[in-house]
């Protein structure tokens, strides 16, 4: 007797064949919120594309969380293969010898296409080394920029179009919203990366000493200068006129200034996500400003957000997988997407110039400011960004000091002083665990 099959059957049978076939990649990030559904949106669109390979993404908490659980995965053998890390923690990725699988290698085992220079190179610098071999893939770069609540500015009786090209200008235009009885006239997200890392590379001069750290374990911080002592000292007499309203260390001020509660806010690019999607008011985005007597500013900006690593202990096919995968994020389509939807820049020229063919700047006036920030000059020693060891915990000193001057129990120059101080051992740590 011959066994009949149905068609259903049959279909069901060799789709769970062809599933059980796929090679499955695990993918950790630490992206919430809008930016969590886009994340989830470019995984499906991949896994729609191919049948070989199926990238399973999981959130692992903020960028500091998701870094200690990949190391406490790979110190228990159960690494993912790929792991979102925030830029701080470049250093500490290229000291982990033997948790990691270099990008270019990835891609070269795998045979696949791979042209570190079609990266933007504000971008591809971070993550390469000293022979401009990529590390980790650029995935989330982004620089800040200044939120504009136009719809406060007229209603303190102030132009939309108001200059705020500097610092200056920002001040007087702080005193007019406080006059105006504005109760959140400036808000801030990560403090650190904006107003002291970005300060110093938007105004060419060094945020630590061998090139913000690119050029030796052996750097210093040099964050306690006279362009950073300013700034701060300035933004803290703003902060006890109630002018600048300290919301939190990493981007709590966003919920402030989406709820249309703060009339300036700096923020990451990456913040039009968010903005576009939830601001009930007009907003517009501006430059990061600078101070106007500082020469050779402005300068330019450098990158926050993430990279993906590759995590050694994999197979041979899962890094095949890992390669499609990073290749699919890279492309122009996807890439070009994805900086439209989040404010991210477009990390590779042919992204950036397809946006701009699709009119996506014209019809979005400012959504290019972040790229023209970072590219309209070759960065400098001081301006190409940090690599620094133990940057996440410096940052939370940094973040301690700053407070204290928000507060008024500390100047500007006994803060970052001791900021300094306390850095730098931190550093010395770094440098002698890692000869």
């Amino acid at each position: 007797m011959k066994l009949r099959i149905s068609a259903l059957a049959l279909t069901a049978a060799l789709a769970g064949q062809s599933a059980a076939a796929q090679t499955e990649i695990e993918f950790w990030h630490a992206f919430t919120g809008r930016l969590g559904e886009l994340v989830a949106e470019q995984v499906e669109t991949f896994n729609a594309s191919q049948d070989e390979y199926t990238v399973t993404a999981s959130h692992k908490g903020n960028y500091s969380e998701t870094l200690n659980a990949g190391i406490a995965a790979f110190r228990a053998g159960e690494q993912p293969d790929i792991l979102m890390v925030f830029e701080v923690g470049t250093a500490t990725m290229m000291a982990a010898e033997g948790a990691v699988k270099p990008v270019y290698e990835v891609m070269a085992d795998a045979g696949a296409e791979f042209d570190p220079d079609a990266y933007i190179g504000a971008v591809k610098g971070y993550y390469t080394d000293t022979e401009g071999k990529m590390l980790s893939l650029p995935f989330n770069s982004s620089t800040p920029v200044l939120w504009v609540n136009e719809d406060a500015l007229e209603a303190a009786g102030i132009d939309r179009d108001v200059d705020l090209s500097t610092w200056e200008q920002v001040g007087d235009v702080l005193t007019a919203l406080k006059e105006s009885g504005h109760d959140c006239p400036l808000t801030t997200a990560w403090q650190s990366w904006i107003h002291l890392e970005n300060l110093s590379a938007y105004h060419d001069v060094p945020f630590a000493t061998q090139e913000n750290g690119f050029a030796g374990l052996d750097t210093e911080l040099a964050l306690n200068g006279p362009v950073q002592v300013k700034h701060i000292e300035t933004m803290g007499q703003w902060a006890q006129d109630g002018k600048f309203i300290y919301a939190g260390r990493r981007n709590e001020g966003g919920a402030n200034f989406r709820a249309g509660e703060c009339a300036l806010f700096t923020e990451s690019s990456a913040g039009y996500a968010g903005i576009s999607s939830e601001a009930e008011f007009d907003f517009a985005v501006r430059p990061l400003p600078y101070w106007s007597d500082a020469e050779g500013a402005p300068q330019n900006t450098i990158i926050g957000g993430a990279s993906l690593w590759v995590m050694e202990g994999q197979s041979d096919a899962e890094y095949e997988g890992v390669a499609a995968f990073l290749n699919f994020l890279s492309s122009p389509e996807i890439q070009a997407k994805w900086h439209q939807d989040t404010g991210y820049l477009p990390i590779t020229e042919a992204a950036a110039e397809l946006t701009r063919e699709q009119g996506f700047y014209d019809e979005n006036p400012g959504t290019d400011i972040a790229v023209i920030q970072m590219t309209s000059k070759a960065p400098t020693a001081n301006s190409k960004g940090l690599r620094l060891g133990s940057f996440d915990q410096i940052r939370g000193i940094i973040d301690e000091e700053l407070e204290a001057v928000w507060s008024g129990d500390k100047s500007a120059q006994e803060a970052l002083d001791s900021a300094k101080t306390r850095g730098d051992q931190l550093l010395r740590r770094f440098e002698q665990a890692n000869r």
